[in-house]
């Protein structure tokens, strides 16, 4: 029987941002398409193709699952795993140079590395919750408890969809507090945004599918998305939100909308009604999917919190995501996503191939601090004290930028958006200006960063800061004052 070890040279770089099993993926693919493997080539086993590039077993075999579901591999039991006798597409040498030469051609980009803002909490980072104002003794207490609890759970291996008593809680929480009806075999509980992301991609996605993208729109979920192999189509952003019509006029067939509409990433405005009840028919007309990032709409400090966008799905089209990194604290790494009716038993199977699971101690810890009523003691003194913190925020750049900024008020959210005026010379320099108040130490983001053509005449330059950290009315001018002496050069 032809084997194709001695042939098959694959190599993954540790260095690239994209997930290795994606990278094993890929060089099967080109190996594919270049004719290397051919149609019942039998291919290295898990194990031992995970020994020689010295990774995990199950990122190997989470790589061949997907290779299996898009048709490339077929798994004959104790026989092996052997190229498919049918491949997808029309996968040749020839197909193989054209997709190089798509490959050649104008992409969209991940954002640069300078708009890295690393991972501590400098001031003024966008998105971190107020660390001084988290009830840690409560916190600790809860932890100690199911330490102590003596519960083999919290040595054993966490269930790949999450802890059960965690996902009945969040079901609750988001009937009541969003109108996301969904029961708790919907809920899966993930390591942050990226693994919802990657659990979406792997239960939805084909590579090179396109996906409607919000311009400006979340950098980070865009560059993971691009990694990931998608093909995203920046659709414009106004004070209503994504604009649904002109985004079905450049592409009425994407297969995904990726968006914000609480809250939308960074500007903060919040889709309208109307545009909501568009998006939707999109999704149910073209059966589509869309991607809702629902990620800091729990804090809102003009009347009560909006119901999410899947409160109004009617053809089960949104898949709703959230996380407790911003209403919490992001060391726990606790996402959760609401899974499509028709999709729990594919999310199911998926995160047990991804050896997904979040530790035990604290899924239960977090279920606790929701069922003893601390969660929502929590979130309503982070609702007045953020509104206080946006102001004194606010007011301090005003003054120390004078006409030189303008910034709208936003009614929820953990960042402000300062919008530069153009100077004599035209528009502000905002990515050099953000990367002088980094080496100042200040942990903010260029606004010209977030469009996927940062430097289009169209682009607002600014920058993205966070409010949640700042203690009092001395320490913002403090704060306002380095701003403004990065922004002198």
């Amino acid at each position: 029987m032809p084997t194709t070890d001695l042939a098959l040279n694959i190599e993954i770089d540790r260095r690239e941002a994209s997930p290795i099993y994606l990278q094993i993926c890929e060089r099967f693919k080109a190996a594919i398409a270049a004719g290397h493997l051919k149609p019942g080539d039998r291919v290295p086993a898990l194990r031992g193709l995970a020994t020689q590039l010295n990774t995990a077993r199950g990122t190997v075999e989470m790589a061949y699952n997907v290779l299996v579901d898009e048709g490339y591999l077929q798994m004959r039991g104790a026989a092996g795993t052997f190229v498919s006798a049918s491949l997808p597409g029309a996968v040749t040498p020839s197909a193989a140079r054209k997709s190089r030469e798509r490959a050649d051609a104008p992409r969209v980009k991940r954002a640069q590395a300078d708009t890295d803002i690393g991972n501590d909490a400098k001031p003024l980072r966008p998105g971190l919750p107020a660390l001084d104002a988290f009830p840690r003794k409560v916190w600790s207490r809860l932890v100690a408890y199911r330490a102590r609890g003596g519960d083999p759970a919290t040595l054993s291996y966490p269930d790949p969809s999450g802890y059960r008593p965690l996902r009945e809680r969040i079901a609750t929480y988001l009937g009541l507090s969003r109108g996301v009806e969904c029961v708790p075999e919907q809920v899966f509980v993930t390591n942050g945004y990226r693994a919802t992301l990657e659990l979406i991609l792997r239960g939805f996605a084909k590579p090179g599918d396109r996906a409607w993208f919000e311009e400006p729109g979340y950098l980070l979920a865009r560059n993971f998305l691009v990694d990931a192999g998608m093909r995203l189509v920046p659709m414009p952003v106004d004070h209503e939100g994504l604009d649904v019509d002109t985004a079905r006029a450049l592409d009425d067939d994407a297969r995904f909308a990726f968006v914000t509409p609480s809250h939308q990433s960074p500007l903060g405005v919040t889709l309208s009604l109307a545009r909501r009840m568009k998006l939707l028919d999109w999704a149910s007309r073209a059966g589509s999917w869309i991607v809702e990032d629902d990620y800091d709409s729990e804090f809102r400090y003009v009347g009560r919190p909006l119901p999410a966008l899947k409160s109004l799905d009617r053809d089960d089209r949104v898949i709703y995501c959230g996380t407790f990194s911003k209403v919490l604290f992001p060391g726990l790494r606790l996402s959760y996503v609401v899974a499509p009716e028709r999709a729990v038993a594919r999310f199911g199977q998926i995160t047990k191939s991804m050896n997904a699971g979040s530790p035990y101690l604290y899924q239960a810890a977090v279920a606790d601090f929701i069922a003893q009523g601390h969660f929502a003691r929590h979130l309503k003194r982070m609702r007045a004290l953020y509104a206080e913190r946006r102001m004194l925020l606010m007011n301090a750049i005003l003054k120390a930028f004078g006409d030189k900024v303008s910034i709208e008020l936003p009614t929820g959210g953990m960042h402000l958006v300062a919008i530069f005026h153009a100077g004599r010379d035209g528009p502000i320099d905002d990515m050099a200006m953000a990367a002088r108040a980094r080496e100042a130490g200040l942990a903010v983001l260029a606004l010209s960063a977030w469009y996927l053509n940062g430097r289009a005449k169209h682009v607002l330059r600014g920058i993205v800061v966070g409010f949640a950290n700042v203690a009092d009315a001395t320490e913002a001018a403090r704060l306002a004052g380095m701003l403004r002496r990065a922004y002198d050069g």
